[in-house]
């Protein structure tokens, strides 16, 4: 199975330097969207509800303190890893948000019951480290679907 940085190392392959912010958004869409085409996980590391949208810990981690990162920048990964299979479905996440800018998929992960699910009744800006479950994302986006 990929790793969480691998997923970030073929987003960042395919659509160049763009802010940490945005690759965090983009790799939990990856996630939601393969659970429901492929019926099983991209990546096994954990994605939390943070107050800026989903957060995956470890590939923050990876980036801490950088507004921006490219493909040269990130110190693991590889995008040889994915499967074409996960690869056409990152490609198809792609399409439909990498032309948003980094504040608007947070904000659209905002109104999306998995992230407000999991931060339940906390204050907005409030820190969380609340894992956003498989099975809530797998619900969720699988449902639009229908």
């Amino acid at each position: 199975m990929a790793n969480v940085f691998d997923v970030a190392a073929y987003i960042l392959q395919q659509q160049g330097r763009m802010t940490t912010m945005k690759l965090q958004k983009l790799c939990y869409y990856a996630q939601a969207w393969h659970l429901v085409w492929a019926e099983k996980s991209l990546f096994s590391e954990r994605i939390e509800a943070w107050a800026n949208g989903p957060v995956a810990p470890e590939l923050y981690r990876l980036h801490k303190g950088r507004f921006d990162i490219d493909a040269s920048e990130l110190a693991k990964g590889d995008p040889q890893n994915l499967t074409e299979g996960e690869r056409k479905d990152i490609d198809e996440v792609l399409r439909f948000y990498a032309p948003m800018g980094a504040y608007h998929l947070s904000e659209l992960t905002h109104h999306e019951a998995p992230w407000k699910d999991a931060r339940g009744d906390l204050p907005v800006g409030a820190r969380c480290t609340k894992t956003i479950t498989l099975a809530a994302m797998a619900e969720y986006y699988g449902s639009l679907t229908d």
